[in-house]
């Protein structure tokens, strides 16, 4: 774990952030866990929405003590026009501005990138919505559900013949979030450079879940192949899937190198399979695909899933469990490279997880959980906004903080 006091990548970078729910929450958290500060503005009151999403505990959700991690929460009421004053004269001072709303409210406010660019031009705006910033779908609802559908990333889940299959996950935002961070950390380093200042940065739920569809596009423009969806395997590499072990418990193996498939065959007693030929190499794996993983699963279905990884990493083939939270945090692996870092929040021990990558020299932290909503209403405008405790007692009277 990262020592209270070492460097971070991103410290001494302010962020504004002005985003609700997942996907601008999340990119604050990742920018505040690599040293950020990150200034985050909710609505007086409720706060974001996310404070009560899921499972809440003594009134806020549990996962908001995670994405709100490391943020100076303030209150402010967008739509009010003196509330608009004071995120301008926030943004004077900040490096970043992170926003989610519709494409066009920030505008309607005065507070889009134009309008910004004036009182800060080497101001970074990174905008996240559905389907982007221009384009005949800018205006449309952007939730992340729709937007994978979109993207081409749920047509290739699930099985042949049956409707497409979602993770659990509201995987679309956080994917744009990381999307987010990266073209934030582009601007930053573009800023840098002789002549440049601050940018735009676009990101649309669709074209970030479009990113991840490797070959999709080529096979068809290349060969006429659409991907369908597979099931437990990946079309064109054989072998890997997911077993069922007789202890009730899958194993993920992935045995489609072409020296890994020997090994892997001999080591299920199928050394007709490691020597033949025609399953030499890919192709040919492929055309046998039934026959192969029908020889993989018996195998398995003989065997606990413990017996599986055990012989199969004995034989140094890519094996692996299916993990359910509780089993993550029973393995060591996951505990030796610190990937659960340990609060009491209101008297009771929570478990947040930690933030990928890992940086050798200078590593992110969680300094506190999310904090409770206005926390930093009395640090913030006093210090950057110069506001006495009277002038702050007048916004509050009129709902503006």
């Amino acid at each position: 774990m990262a020592a209270k006091n070492s460097a971070r990548p991103l410290d001494g970078i302010r962020v504004l952030e002005l985003g609700q729910l997942i996907a601008g929450p999340f990119t604050g958290s990742v920018l505040a866990y690599f040293g950020a500060e990150v200034i985050k503005v909710e609505p007086p009151l409720k706060g974001d929405p996310i404070r009560q999403w899921r499972v809440v505990r003594d009134g806020s959700s549990l996962w908001w003590h995670s994405v709100g991690r490391n943020k100076k929460c303030i209150t402010i009421d967008l739509k009010q026009a003196r509330g608009r004053e004071l995120v301008r004269d926030l943004a004077k001072q900040c490096d970043v501005i992170v926003e989610n709303f519709r494409p066009g409210v920030m505008e309607e406010w005065q507070l889009g990138p134009e309008d910004i660019k004036i009182i800060n031009p080497e101001l970074i705006y990174a905008r996240i919505s559905g389907y982007g910033q221009t384009g005949p779908y800018a205006q449309k609802p952007g939730f992340a559900s729709v937007c994978e559908g979109m993207s081409g990333f749920r047509y290739v889940n699930g099985y042949p013949g049956e409707a497409p299959v979602r993770p659990n996950l509201s995987i679309g935002d956080t994917i744009a979030a990381l999307h987010a961070v990266l073209g934030i950390a582009f601007a930053l380093l573009a800023r840098k450079q002789p002549g440049q200042a601050g940018q735009v940065v676009d990101v649309a739920i669709v074209e970030s879940m479009f990113n991840l569809l490797e070959a999709v596009v080529p096979e068809y423009s290349g060969a006429g192949i659409i991907r369908e969806p597979s099931g437990t395997t990946v079309t064109g590499i054989v072998p890997t899937n997911t077993y069922r072990c007789n202890d009730e418990k899958y194993v993920v193996i992935g045995g489609n190198g072409d020296s890994i498939f020997k090994r892997l065959m001999r080591t299920i007693g199928r050394a007709d399979m490691a020597d033949d030929v025609e399953l030499e190499h890919n192709p040919g794996r492929v055309k046998n695909e039934t026959a192969i993983d029908a020889a993989i699963a018996h195998w398995c279905a003989g065997l606990t899933a413990p017996q599986v990884i055990a012989l199969l990493d004995a034989a140094q083939v890519p094996v692996g469990p299916i993990y359910n939270v509780a089993d993550m945090l029973q393995d060591p692996h996951f505990r030796a490279r610190e990937l659960f870092e340990e609060f009491v929040v209101n008297g009771k021990p929570l478990t947040i997880p930690a933030i990928a990558p890992r940086l050798s020299e200078t590593p992110g932290r969680t300094d506190w959980t999310g904090p409770a909503i206005g926390s930093h209403n009395a640090e913030i405008f006093s210090t950057l906004l110069q506001l006495s405790a009277t002038e702050q007692d007048v916004l509050r009277a009129d709902g503006i903080i």
